[in-house]
Order: C-alpha cells, then structure tokens, then sequence
C-alpha cells in the first residue's frame, strides 16, 4: 500500500471512468465497542419467530470490505417436493415472487455460465411446484457500475425495482446450491414486515489486518454472513439502507472483505440490525449427513473444467530483492518451487546461487510498480518461454501450483484475464477494482498484450503495482475477476468456517508464523483426480 497522503494518478492517458486523481490513506486500527452475540432463529409457533431482530447497542464506527470453486454436477432441484412442503409455504403464505434472487456473478465467460446454471437451477426447481417464477438476477448484468459488486451502491436499484412488490432480496454465489423448498420454508417463518439480516455467522478468532482490526478487545464478537451459504435482507431493511446511500454518499475508501464491511454498514454503530444466525444455512456438502436439515449448501471440491493446465503453460515470476534472499527465497525452495516448470527471481541485485535476475529497477519499500511493469515487458519477450499464463507473486506468497493448474482449466487464456482475490478503490464513487499482490496475480498473454499496448504506465517505480495495475484494465473497460481461494493474509487472519469449504490456493506473509508449516498444513496435499474422475465432474466451458 502507498504512503499516507499519497496521490495517485492517471498512469496513461487513455480515457477513464474511475478520477483521474484517487487520494489514498492509511487508517490506523479502530477500537469498536462490543455489540451483543447474533440472534439466531428459534421457532415457538409454526407462525413467526419469537425473538426480536432489531437490537439497539454502541459500536464505534468502524465502517469497512467466495468463495469460488466448482459448481456441483447435478441439480438440487432433483428433490422431490412433498405435499407437507407445499402446506406449509401455503400456509405461511409467502409467495415464491416475493423472494428475488441475487447470484453474486461476475463478467468471465465461465462464471457468466456458471451463474446461468445457478439461474436456470432455482428457475427448474420453482417450476416443479408452482407456475409463479421468482426474480433470479445476474448481479454483473445489471449495470455498467463497476461497484455493483460491492453491493451497497445496488442498493437503490434494489429498493427502486422492487421494493414495493417483494419481501426478501436473497444473495447467493454462484456454487450455493439451494434447496428452494426448505429455503422458502426459512423465510415463511420470519416477519416480513420487519427488518431482518439472515445469514451464516462468521466470526474473526483474533483482530486482523483485513478488517482493520475491528473489535480488537473481542473479534469473536461481531458477526458477520458467509456469502458461500447465502444471505437475505428483508425489504424494509433493503429501502432504509438505499434510502441512507443515496442520501450519505458511501465513503471513497477501500473495499476488503466486503462480507466483513456490508455487516459493519448495516449494523451502523448499533442503530440497525445484527446478522440473524440461520442455522438452515449452510457450508457443508450436499452429500453430507449434516446437510439434511440445510436449504443451502457448497461443494468442497476444486473447479473441475478438464485437465489441468500444463506446468509448460505458466510462467512464475517472484519479486524479491537483496534482504530478503536468504530469509524469504529458501521458503520457496522448500515449499513450492519444485511444482513449477518455468520460474524467475527478480530483485536489485543479482545472485547466482539463486539465481536471481537484476531487472535495471531499484528496489523500492512499497509498491514495486516498476518492477512489476518490467516483469510485464519480459514475460512478452523472447528472453523467456512463451506461456499462456503468468502468475506474479511475492518473496513471501506460499501457493500451491497443482491447484492453480485446476483452477485455470476453467478460464481460456485467448481472453484477457486478470485472476486473484478482488480488492476495490473508491466503488461508490466511479473507483476501480484490481487483484491484490500479496496473494498472487494472474494474467493470461492477452490481458498482458492489451496491458502493455495501452501504453499504460506507473507514475513511479514505488507506486503500488496491484493499484496501478486495476486502474488500467478499469481504462480499458477489461474486467478483473475474483477468486476467494487466493488470500492476501496469513491462514490465521480468516475465519476458520470460511476456510473449512475451501480448497485454497494461496497465502500471503510469513509475520508471526512458521511458513514452511502453513505450507504444509494448507497447500501441501493437492487435490489430484483421475482422468475418470476428471470426465465425471467436468463443467463445460
């Protein structure tokens, strides 16, 4: 990250929807008093619940930000619906038009797919019990706003759209299987007519640097939804907040953890309501004995869209310099570096022994812009093998390249993609997105080509190359694409449910912990499958 009071400008002259001057801070962590434990349902009466869902307490205001991985094969819509189910919606008398469905997609070709499937999934299993179709919307379709994806500038149009006709706005990713009769049979239960935030709860076990370190007395006390189970608002809670985003215009600030920073908006120092835990759900399997009771559920399982991408088609470039190269570049040897076939080490001095290769760029203590564009113009070079894909990282970034292998198999590297863990700048104020460094960055030779064509440039050799890097492909109208399995912290900065569903790709830091055992613990043990296995579970692009 830049320096506090850093500006930030234009790195090349093509004409752009984000400011052409973004101004960058650097908060200090924030002391937040403690709001109560989350409220969860508990049903007295087969009418509405018996808790309250509004409770009023002081919190500081600490206003702050997938899980991506493969879409089950098959259809929850396969369940048969009992006459039991259909009394029961029935006679709670939630209509199925009411609930409007929110896939969190984006705008890649396979995610675009991927998020058709969900659709058309909720769309065959709806058809099984009722002729009245709910609302399912494509989140990346909506707009040309690239801070849709941030939800609250959605907001507005939500409440606008449907306020007056709808009672639930349901949020869901693109491989949350849904169960949409026992879904239903969740939401019949809750008054409409009042202000719900329905989720699965998560819960930091430590402060952290993600989100700012929020509740540093207490982390495990703020509550707040994973996305992979799904998550609902109810309308009056849906028009309040629009009615507040059109009339206090959201901070221009960073988006993080955006699961994290729509809790904390919502929650608004006490005066609106707390994640409602909902024990339907769920994280687990949908093959698991444990999901019996679930209207949601995930899939552990990596993305399986065919053979994995061959090593010979990836090219790894590690930024490092002089300091680091016998403290951090022996963890990569140690760990990693064997997976991957064609590798560099770049740095300001150059070492044999490594070997490192000295690129003409001075090493800078933040931001690594320089560097980073050079590495750019090398990959495009005969100086190196060519590759459909280049993957930067960090002297301190442990990955697993098997995994990253798999992951790719879904993406065609004939399309400009920009692939990591998603961060944005200033989203509600025409900002941009980009791919954070620390957890790895991954570009096929087209997104590189267009890159580099555009005559787009750092502003200096420390500016930071992630930031940089999001405001050119933001230019260039070339989306960046977001996977949850890359993390920019250490394992112990993210909560353990959401981990649990994951197969990761990726950790960042080696502060406080032992990396060679984070290593072996998180990304040692790749997932491989057979060619069978691979034919079996194969999504078509």
């Amino acid at each position: 990250m830049p320096p506090a009071g850093a500006q930030i400008y234009s790195p090349f002259s093509v004409k752009r929807k984000s400011p052409v001057v973004c101004f960058l801070t650097v908060r200090k962590p924030m002391l937040c008093e403690l709001p109560p434990p989350p409220t969860q349902l508990k049903y007295d009466s087969p009418g509405m619940l018996s808790n309250s869902p509004h409770v009023g307490h002081k919190v500081a205001g600490c206003l702050l930000f997938l899980s991506f991985f493969h879409l089950a094969a098959g259809s929850s819509g396969k369940d048969t619906q009992s006459q039991d189910d259909l009394h029961v919606i029935h006679n709670n008398q939630l209509d199925l038009r009411e609930i409007v469905f929110v896939i969190q997609s984006q705008s890649n070709t396979f995610h675009v797919r991927q998020a058709e499937r969900r659709r058309e999934d909720l769309l065959k299993q709806a058809r099984g019990f009722t002729k009245k179709q709910p609302v399912v919307l494509l989140l990346h379709s909506l707009s040309e706003n690239e801070g849709d994806w941030s939800i609250l500038p959605l907001l507005p149009y939500l409440s606008h759209s449907f306020g007056k006709n709808s009672s639930w706005i349901v949020f869901l990713e693109e491989e949350t299987n849904v169960k949409l009769i026992a879904l239903i049979k969740v939401l019949a239960k809750v008054d409409k007519n009042k202000e719900w935030f329905l989720g699965k709860p998560l819960f930091d076990e430590e402060s952290t640097i993600i989100h700012h370190y929020a509740f540093a007395e207490n982390p495990s006390i703020f509550k707040y939804p994973d996305f992979a189970a799904s998550w609902a608002l109810s309308i009056p809670l849906v028009v309040r907040l629009a009615k507040k985003v059109k009339e206090e215009p959201l901070k221009s600030d960073f988006t993080i953890d955006l699961k994290h920073e729509v809790a904390l908006y919502i929650w608004d120092n006490g005066k609106g309501p707390h994640l409602t835990a909902v024990p339907e759900l769920c994280t687990v399997p949908e093959d698991s004995p444990q999901a019996s009771h679930c209207a949601t559920t995930v899939s552990k399982k990596p993305p399986l869209c065919g053979e994995p991408v061959n090593k010979e088609d990836i090219f790894v470039a590690v930024k490092t310099c002089k300091k680091f190269h016998s403290e951090r570049v022996p963890v990569i040897k140690k760990t990693w570096e064997k997976d991957a076939l064609f590798l560099e080490y770049y740095s300001d001095h150059a070492d044999p022994s490594i070997p490192t290769i000295n690129l003409g760029v001075p090493n800078t203590e933040r931001g690594h812009c320089g560097k980073t564009f050079a590495i750019l113009q090398r990959f495009l070079s005969s100086a190196v093998p060519d590759t459909k894909w280049l993957l930067i990282v960090d002297d301190d970034t442990l990955i697993s390249i098997p995994r990253l292998q798999v992951l790719l198999s879904c993406y065609d590297s004939s399309e400009p993609v920009s692939l990591g863990e998603r961060y944005g700048y200033g989203l509600s104020q025409g900002g941009y997105s980009y791919i954070t460094g620390g957890g790895g960055m991954v570009f096929s030779r087209e997104a590189v080509v267009r890159l580099l064509k555009s005559g787009c440039k750092c502003y200096s050799n420390d500016a930071p190359d992630d930031m940089v890097l999001g405001m050119c492909l933001n230019a260039l109208g070339l989306p960046v694409t977001h996977s949850p399995l890359f993390h920019q912290a250490r394992p112990e900065d993210y909560a353990r449910d959401f981990l649990a569903h994951q197969v990761p790709i990726s950790f960042h830091k080696h502060w406080n912990i032992d990396p060679i055992a984070v290593f072996n613990k998180w990304l040692k043990d790749d997932f491989t499958a057979s060619q069978d296995e691979l034919k079996s579970a194969k999504t078509e692009l």
